[in-house]
């Protein structure tokens, strides 16, 4: 993307101004991703001002980037599986902060039928493991490659590819509306 290319770059030359609006543009999401993992909000909050406060530090001497939400998202999670190996605590997967960032907005009003069909997503999503919930969060919800997610999570493609068919594969087990809830959830996500 042409456009973070030339916001990262400023950056890595020192501008402020870059620097700012890389982190109004990404604060959100790397919260929310970052609930997944911690629930304590202040926590998660910390992790995020630390690695701005380390970029901002090294901001000549990191590389470039084409992706900025790639990067960020993949130092993100290095730093918290850092933290919480340091405190000997597992990340766990906050299913409530997930569904809660995703939401459709109060003043959008839902049908009962919609109602009905995310509560049926959010039982059959609590039946997935983290690290699949995390793929396809990964995937379906922050748009990134299967390459891309290979790195964030630290695995090779061939086991996100092989995650997301078990996801898949174990949420229409669970599920005879599986492929009603998730095209529901997939208009959610692109409207």
């Amino acid at each position: 993307m042409q456009r973070d290319t030339d916001i990262w770059n400023a950056f890595r030359s020192g501008d402020k101004e870059a620097f700012a609006t890389i982190y109004a543009l990404h604060f959100d999401a790397l919260y929310a991703y970052g609930k997944r993992f911690i629930a304590d909000e202040t926590r998660v909050e910390d992790a995020i001002q630390d690695l701005f406060i380390n970029l901002w530090r090294g901001h000549a001497n990191v590389s470039p980037v084409d992706n900025i939400k790639f990067y960020l998202f993949r130092s993100l999670r290095r730093d918290i599986y850092r933290i919480t190996e340091k405190e000997k605590v597992f990340p766990k997967v906050e299913l409530d902060a997930f569904l809660h960032d995703y939401d459709q907005p109060e003043d959008e009003p839902m049908h009962y039928d919609e109602k009905e069909l995310t509560i049926k997503l959010v039982t059959v999503l609590q039946s997935l493991p983290k690290r699949q919930l995390e793929a396809i969060t990964l995937r379906y919800y922050e748009n990134f490659s299967i390459s891309e997610i290979a790195v964030i999570m630290e695995v090779s493609d061939k086991t996100v590819r092989n995650t997301l068919h078990n996801s898949l594969t174990l949420l229409r087990k669970h599920s005879r509306l599986f492929y009603t809830v998730f095209k529901l959830a997939l208009a959610f996500i692109w409207h």
